[in-house]
């Protein structure tokens, strides 16, 4: 039995380039995404991730944790997302307390997240969310990471988020922006640059993949992604909501989300410490995921209020000591 069939040899030079630093063109991480699963390089290419992550991050996973604030229908009408108008999942708007999301927040930094993230809709009152958040940094531990995960934001705002004592932003251009979505592209590329403008950090993700996507959307979005220069990427499955127009597709499984955020490690290069997997599991943190999410409150991916999908810190931990990875202990390394 050959070591190799003839058409995974590009791939294994590939994975070489990678492993060297050196930066993947267009046409290789193609050539990457491409690979038949379950082949050798399919599994070499996983072995690569893991290998450059563990590198980059000097052998540490890390933790985040988001509290969701808010639920109701939001006009963005992102099809992938429960919150959507759209999908009428909740057709009437609520906010968390702001005592509750300070004591989830709390809860977060007390059981050992390297960063809290506020997650909003994206047609959340934007004034409102800076009172919530000079309320949450006022409780943390000044050392604390703290994350904004928020619609479209200008400059002008972006400066707001820093004074207030965000850290940095998460914020991504998705698959299907513009279709499955009434966000502009462009819009959501003018974030990424006031974020960088203002001094904020960004982390981004290559999402929400469903089994509809082709590869050459899945390299578009992984360039877009590198292009922005951020802190950390990844892949994140498109979680199937019932009765949305999206349900027909179904789901990817753990195993093939593991090939793509591997392929997207690999794509990122040597200066971008982290390489993210949502939802949390092992396979994926198997494969090179070096960080992993703890949600509390609203989640975009589930149709209860109170998230039953989200995952807490200590399984968190869990999926990673099962991974073989040593968990950060304190602030984010990749929000320094």
């Amino acid at each position: 039995m050959q070591r190799l069939e003839a058409n995974q040899t590009e791939a294994f030079r590939s994975l070489d380039k990678a492993l060297r630093g050196e930066i993947l063109d267009k046409e290789e991480i193609e050539e990457l995404f491409r690979v038949p699963s379950k082949s050798e390089a399919f599994y070499a290419i996983q072995y690569a991730s893991r290998k450059i992550s563990e590198s980059v991050s000097r052998g540490k996973a890390e933790i985040h944790g988001q509290v969701g604030i808010n639920i109701g229908p939001c006009p963005k009408n992102c099809q992938f997302c429960s919150f959507a108008a759209c999908n009428k999942v909740f057709p009437e708007p609520s906010v968390l307390p702001t005592a509750e999301i300070i004591s989830r927040c709390l809860d977060l930094e007390e059981a050992g997240a390297n960063a809290i993230y506020l997650m909003t809709t994206a047609n959340f009152s934007f004034e409102r969310f800076i009172e919530i958040a000079h309320e949450v940094r006022n409780k943390l531990q000044k050392e604390s990471v703290l994350v904004a995960n928020i619609g479209d934001f200008s400059y002008e705002q972006a400066l707001e988020l820093k004074q207030v004592g965000i850290n940095g932003v998460y914020h991504a251009l998705r698959l299907g922006e513009g279709n499955t979505t009434a966000i502009n592209p462009k819009r959501r590329l003018e974030s990424f640059a006031a974020a960088k403008e203002a001094g904020l950090i960004l982390g981004n993700c290559v999402e929400p993949v469903g089994p509809e996507h082709t590869v050459e959307e899945l390299v578009e979005k992984t360039l877009i992604a590198r292009e922005a220069n951020p802190v950390f990427s990844g892949a994140m499955r498109r979680i199937t909501i019932p009765t949305t127009p999206l349900s027909q597709y179904g789901m990817l499984s753990e195993g093939k989300m593991a090939h793509i955020l591997a392929v997207v490690r690999l794509a990122m290069g040597h200066h971008i410490l982290g390489n993210c997997t949502h939802e949390p599991n092992v396979h994926g943190a198997v494969a090179g995921a070096n960080l992993l999410w703890a949600e509390v409150g609203s989640n975009p991916r589930d149709v209860a209020g109170e998230t039953h999908r989200g995952i807490s810190v200590k399984r968190c931990r869990e999926i990673y000591w099962e991974a073989d990875w040593e968990v950060l202990s304190g602030p984010s390394q990749f929000f320094r």
